[in-house]
């Protein structure tokens, strides 16, 4: 007989602190700023407070029993050496870099860090689609992206650009100057990629009104660097053989010949104002609204010429928007829709599904099924087809045909939840973001499945409240 979950309805008039619901300011901090709510965990008493904690303390990951990216590319290298075609060196490095990364997206006590590491990943993109980047692209996560998600921008982005997976998703192992001795020799010259994609996307972007000019000269600038795969320790090596001479010039800055003339570049590109006007659109437009107000890109503009390009201040610039004098125009949104990557860890941070660090290929593991529902709903993890990354505003994502995939999705993840009442869920994880109608649907469901399958494809748990 169907039982009604009205019979597991919350008994009594606690109030909604006591009863451990979200109240709207915590909402926003822990689904605007964070993955989600993790169970029933403890709220912030505090909720800036505990942003503003988690962007000046050490990143608090712990990733155990992974490699460097030395040795993926030994794996790789010794796969290629033996013409070993079923990956079978590089696939346990890759499996346990998603075991260890999705699993600490279900347990970071650190959300808003942990999205900050996701959010400078996506804009320093490398994808599996290109570059053999597999045997390092978890490393790339972890040695150039996390350790600098509250240096200064400059020190991130020599890190990504001096790392493997950048080099090689970007093609720039083989960009050889013309006229040094290696393309002389060889008739070899430039690849122009990463140098692009850096000004494009990484940098300046498009308003700083360089030409096609700076972008030759900038891929000039970056020949040489490269990866040594035959070095014991197989990395990052300038080779000054196949670096193209003579001093360079990008938008009206000249830069000495030589890697440090590459690092001086770079430093310029980092710290260029148009760079902190770009970073901040995109910070923005993440945290904030798909449409950036211009006050908010200018107040987190300001923080980030303010300090050489902190980006622990830019993230306190963020936090400071929760409470800066708002005024919105009509139709404005509060909240921002959320990709699938976003839905995925919402959902499973909700049902508190997350364990004991699992094995690289346990099929039913937590870490395994959140991997598998990133595909699922299409948007497989370190896929990207273009070096843009991931789009994070709602046209990109709310297609009919991505609802039902949501729903689908939620409907098998809620076959597995075996305890639990769905409507402690809902007022848990979405507080006073759930709709009186999703109250209603859950109290009428007849199952939990059916009444967790209903609050995850609600409209409310869509979206995350922002500022």
């Amino acid at each position: 007989m169907r039982r009604h979950l009205a019979t597991f309805a919350p008994k009594g008039r606690e109030r909604r602190r006591e009863r451990g619901e979200l109240i709207m300011e915590e909402s926003s901090a822990i689904t605007g700023f964070g993955w989600g709510r993790r169970g029933d965990e403890p709220l912030p008493d505090t909720p800036v407070t505990w942003l503003r904690a988690q962007t000046l303390t050490p990143d608090a990951a712990i990733f155990t029993g992974l490699g460097e990216s030395a040795d993926g590319l030994i794996a790789l290298r010794t796969q290629r050496s033996e013409k070993i075609r079923d990956n079978s060196l590089v696939k346990p490095v890759f499996q346990a870099e998603v075991a260890a990364q999705m699993e600490q997206l279900l347990v970071s006590e650190q959300p808003f860090r942990e999205r900050l590491a996701w959010f400078w990943f996506n804009h320093f993109t490398v994808s599996l689609r290109q570059g053999d980047t597999r045997a390092v692209i978890g490393a790339y996560m972890r040695e150039a992206i996390r350790p600098n998600v509250t240096a200064r921008f400059s020190d991130m982005t020599l890190a990504v650009m001096r790392h493997p997976a950048m080099l090689m998703y970007l093609d720039n192992t083989s960009s050889t100057g013309p006229s040094s001795p290696v393309g002389l020799k060889a008739h070899r010259g430039l690849n122009e990629n990463l140098a692009r994609e850096c000004l494009e996307l990484h940098t300046v972007s498009p308003q700083a009104g360089y030409t096609q000019a700076d972008v030759t000269a900038f891929a000039a600038v970056l020949t040489g660097w490269t990866v040594n795969m035959n070095a014991e320790r197989p990395g990052f090596q300038f080779r000054a053989n196949a670096h193209e001479p003579g001093e360079k010039t990008i938008l009206g800055r000249t830069f000495p010949e030589g890697e440090e003339g590459g690092v001086a570049a770079l430093q310029f590109l980092a710290t260029h104002p148009t760079t902190y006007r770009h970073l901040a659109t995109k910070l923005v437009g993440h945290f904030v609204s798909d449409a950036p107000p211009p006050a908010d890109v200018a107040h987190v503009a300001a923080a980030l010429h303010d300090t050489q390009g902190d980006l622990g201040a830019a993230a306190l610039a963020l936090i400071e928007l929760r409470h800066a004098p708002r005024r919105r125009s009509v139709g404005e949104r509060t909240d921002k829709f959320r990709t699938p990557m976003d839905f995925a860890v919402a959902a499973m941070r909700a049902l508190d599904r997350a364990g004991p660090r699992p094995s690289p290929d346990a099929p039913h593991s937590p870490a395994h099924t959140l991997a598998g529902a990133l595909g699922a709903l299409g948007q497989p993890l370190w896929t990207a087809p273009l070096p843009n990354g991931w789009s994070d505003r709602a046209a990109d994502w709310s297609a009919p045909a991505d609802m039902m995939a949501r729903a689908d999705w939620a409907y098998r993840i809620s076959a597995g939840v075996h305890e639990g009442n769905p409507l402690d869920i809902a007022h848990a994880t979405l507080g006073p973001a759930l709709r009186p109608a999703t109250i209603e649907a859950i109290l009428h469901a007849g199952s939990r499945q059916a009444g967790l399958t209903l609050l995850f494809s609600s409209p409310e748990f869509q979206r995350r409240q922002t500022c």
